[in-house]
């Protein structure tokens, strides 16, 4: 099909009722998973990474590599930086040809959070790329360093963020965060559709995901939530299938340990599209 904005996929989504899994990756392997699974059940995905991930996963290589898997792939695929910490990567990865950024400035006053999230939706503009913001604290973060703590979105302050940003998508905290739940988080909904309420039907964002439940996934979708993020989980899976390979018998081969990385994202994302399609 084609490299498509995340906006798009949004639109359509909601169209269709359904969420959109944003499969986080780090390698070859896990692009080639969450790509192979959103063609197996011919739905739209989005490829993401985290800035907190280049110093593993630099955007200079990454980036180039997603971006051309969604141009190959048999189904819409949007590129999105996730949780972009400067505007120097997120000019970068505009220049590399990602279709949707995310500046995040949720840990900073409302006034600040605002001011730097529309300059981000001023620079995407000429690029023709989608924007994501975050308003409240999400819990954790995507490598586990720092835990700001939780605090649920304010729906007033989310309608006039979007009305004063102009952003095309806003993640929200509703009780999830980043990383493994020690048990499964407790979501507040009644948030969630005050927040939907006030903002209008622009698509939020749920990220955390790892770690909901099946049923609270697609409440949360039912009630408003459209983009939904996959991280932890991926990377799990990937070890897991790994650490499995290697207690075989040997001997053992980059060849077969491709295969198993790509099969734990695969089988990952498989999972997560079914729930997130409210099949």
């Amino acid at each position: 099909m084609a490299l498509v904005t995340m906006k798009e996929l949004l639109a359509e989504a909601q169209q269709a009722h359904r969420g959109v899994g944003a499969f986080s990756v780090g390698n070859m392997e896990m692009v080639k998973g969450a790509i192979q699974a959103a063609e197996a059940l011919d739905t739209p995905v989005i490829l993401q990474i985290a800035e907190v991930r280049l110093k593993h996963s630099p955007l200079h290589l990454m980036g180039p590599m997603m971006i051309q898997a969604a141009r190959e792939a048999k189904v819409n695929v949007a590129v999105h930086l996730d949780h972009g910490l400067t505007m120097e990567t997120v000019q970068k990865a505009l220049d590399l040809g990602f279709t949707s950024v995310m500046f995040d400035s949720s840990t900073y006053p409302f006034e600040e959070n605002t001011a730097r999230t529309k300059a981000v939706v001023e620079l995407a503009a000429k690029y023709g790329a989608t924007v994501e913001a975050e308003l409240g604290l999400v819990g954790g973060s995507e490598d586990g360093s720092c835990d700001h703590g939780i605090r649920c979105t304010d729906p007033f302050d989310a309608k006039r963020f979007c009305a004063e940003t102009g952003v095309d998508a806003l993640a929200i905290a509703i009780g999830n965060a980043h990383g493994n739940y020690p048990v499964a988080p407790k979501l507040a909904f009644d948030v969630l559709e005050k927040i939907h309420r006030e903002t209008n039907g622009l698509p939020l964002v749920l990220h955390g995901g790892s770690g909901i439940t099946d049923e609270d996934f697609r409440r949360a979708i039912s009630l408003g939530i459209v983009k939904v993020n996959i991280a932890t989980a991926s990377f799990n899976c990937l070890t897991e299938k790994v650490s499995s390979y290697m207690k075989t018998e040997g001997p053992h081969n980059y060849f077969a340990l491709n295969e198993a990385m790509v099969a734990g994202v695969y089988e990952n994302a498989m999972h997560h599209i079914k729930v997130f399609n409210c099949v």
